[in-house]
């Protein structure tokens, strides 16, 4: 069975340009991301490039994604979302790669 996160187009990650991108979708297969985002298309919660179009240029985004990972929350995407919080992942998944996460998204 082919692991959904392999699913993810091909393209998507080649625009990133570099094994970086590959080395930071596998940092989100292993926190558990995956379970409920994807690159491309709404799985439970947004999908990465909507959550970076919608923040791009926001000198801000970087400090409130952070926060929303660390302690979860909902209200941001209900009208993708339905209303399912994000829940919280610290301190599972450690601060520096949920930093690490979020620049990810915010690069797509």
């Amino acid at each position: 069975m082919k692991a959904r996160w392999l699913s993810v187009p091909a393209a998507a990650l080649l625009m990133l340009g570099s094994s970086q991108a590959f080395a930071d979708l596998d940092l989100a297969k292993k926190s558990g991301c995956l379970a409920c985002h994807s690159v491309e298309k709404k799985v439970v919660g947004p999908a990465w490039k909507d959550v970076a179009a919608k923040y791009k240029g926001d000198g801000g985004a970087k400090a409130a994604l952070v926060a929303k990972v660390k302690k979860g929350g909902k209200g941001n995407w209900n009208d993708v979302t339905g209303g399912v919080p994000m829940p919280p992942y610290s301190p599972r998944v450690a601060d520096a790669d949920i930093d690490t996460l979020v620049d990810f998204i915010l690069a797509l």
